[in-house]
């Protein structure tokens, strides 16, 4: 057996002494520290597999999209919203699938699928979009009220000339013609020149003229 000097001894005994009294609980939360470090690992995982599978998802409906089949397109941007809700292929998918539904007529479905974007997408850019197709086909509908209930909705700064312009359009089917002149006139100011859209909106500026 090793002899060991008086203040060796100290320095076991004390370790001992340390051990007996916290060694469990060091212990305990070794193991605890293993496991949140294993479960973060496997959170980790899951979520990385997750979002591989929402693109795989998303490609292939980019592909049924070229289809124009609006029920298959559907089918496929469904599966993206309902099993990935989360991800940002998921309002995506909802935009692709209102495109193909107003595209053959089904409005009803559109606005459903917009709404779900509204209501779940996590980038503002992307509700504000959703916002701005809704009130353009609540103005096709005639539903005039409710497209300006939509529009006025704030929103950001890079959609205000497409929101200024749309509200214009909502005012010149319902025959306010000197509010629609403002909103344009407004919207053009938002625009840039640069931007096609800019050409777009001043036409319809000019074409409203002095109407009243």
């Amino acid at each position: 057996m090793a002899a060991y000097s008086l203040e060796e001894q100290e320095k076991i005994d004390g370790l001992k002494a340390w051990w007996n009294r916290f060694g469990t609980v060091l212990a305990v939360l070794l193991t605890v520290a293993l496991f949140a470090m294993g479960a973060m690992k496997a959170w980790e995982y899951y979520q990385q597999k997750q979002a591989h599978q929402a693109a795989d998802l998303y490609a292939l409906l980019q592909q049924i999209q070229a289809s124009d089949d609006a029920t298959k397109i559907n089918d496929a941007a469904q599966l993206v919203m309902t099993g990935y809700p989360s991800s940002g292929y998921a309002p995506r998918a909802a935009l692709i699938t209102a495109q193909a539904d107003e595209k053959n007529g089904n409005a009803k479905r559109a606005l459903q699928s917009l709404q779900w974007v509204v209501d779940h997408a996590k980038e503002a850019p992307l509700r504000d979009l959703a916002r701005l197709r809704v009130a353009g086909i609540l103005l096709d509908e005639e539903k005039y009220d409710e497209a300006l209930r939509v529009i006025s909705v704030p929103h950001g700064d890079s959609f205000s000339g497409l929101y200024l312009d749309r509200k214009g359009d909502i005012l010149v089917a319902t025959h306010k013609f000197s509010e629609a002149r403002l909103s344009y006139q407004e919207a053009i100011g938002k625009l840039s020149k640069t931007n096609n859209y800019y050409n777009i909106v001043q036409m319809k500026l000019d074409a409203l003229g002095e109407a009243e």
